[in-house]
């Protein structure tokens, strides 16, 4: 699963944690620069899930990201920029760290995947 990330300006460990629930980085814009994030009228192609790290985003940069996601239908989260507040985030929103084939939330993300 592709995701975008928005906010932080570094990731420390974040990329272990997504890539432990089968997550890799498609994007990643820092939370410093709110008009480079205005530019963005489109999450990139391909993105399957938003990521909002709310410690370093003002309210309106979330919420045009929030608008952009759901005009795409892609899935978002959002959640403080720490490795237990994502895995937290994550695992409320159904997925699995590192996934079994016998899981059962591996299987309905795979159908869902396929239904779109």
């Amino acid at each position: 699963m592709n995701a975008m990330l928005v906010g932080a300006d570094t990731l420390g460990n974040i990329p272990d944690v997504l890539q432990s629930y089968g997550i890799t980085i498609h994007r990643h814009l820092s939370g410093r620069n709110s008009s480079h994030q205005r530019k963005v009228d489109r999450l990139p192609a391909g993105t399957e899930l938003l990521i909002l790290f709310t410690d370093f985003l003002g309210h309106n940069v979330m919420r045009h990201f929030r608008e952009l996601a759901a005009e795409q239908q892609i899935r978002f989260i959002a959640c403080r920029r720490s490795a237990c507040a994502l895995k937290q985030s994550l695992t409320g929103a159904g997925m699995c760290e590192q996934p079994c084939a016998a899981c059962p939330r591996r299987n309905e993300q795979a159908e869902g995947r396929r239904k779109r």
